[in-house]
């Protein structure tokens, strides 16, 4: 298989999540407990800030401004690698960018517990 069907695959699934409107949610938290997990509200606001209304996307996740740019980075530059080596893991293997994403999902945790207790416009609605 080419290499480049991998990262071909990965962006094409990122652009039907954010890109078409009315995909289910398939988050396992949302369908089997019936509530919102850390992440809830960032695929609807990726949504919204391309569509340009950032205030809303900032109403339906408050970390979409920080969440999805380095998602975004981190998964262009862990394509790239891939396309010129052939390994994945080479930009998440990195500690700088495990101790990034170890912050980003405590500020996803800790906006959550806020959101749950009625606070930056939460709790996110299902």
């Amino acid at each position: 298989m080419p290499r480049w069907v991998g990262p071909l695959l990965l962006a094409g699934i990122g652009v039907l999540l954010v890109a078409v409107p009315g995909i289910p949610s398939i988050c396992p938290m949302r369908v089997l407990l019936h509530v919102p997990c850390p992440s809830c509200g960032l695929t609807r606001a990726a949504r919204l800030a391309l569509g340009g209304d950032f205030a809303a996307a900032t109403a339906m996740h408050p970390l979409w401004f920080v969440v999805l740019p380095f998602v975004g980075v981190v998964g262009a530059l862990e394509s790239a690698l891939y396309l010129r080596d052939g390994a994945w893991g080479q930009v998440a293997g990195r500690a700088g960018v495990k101790r990034a994403a170890w912050a980003v999902v405590a500020a996803l945790v800790g906006v959550w517990v806020l959101r749950e207790l009625g606070a930056c416009g939460g709790p996110v609605p299902l």
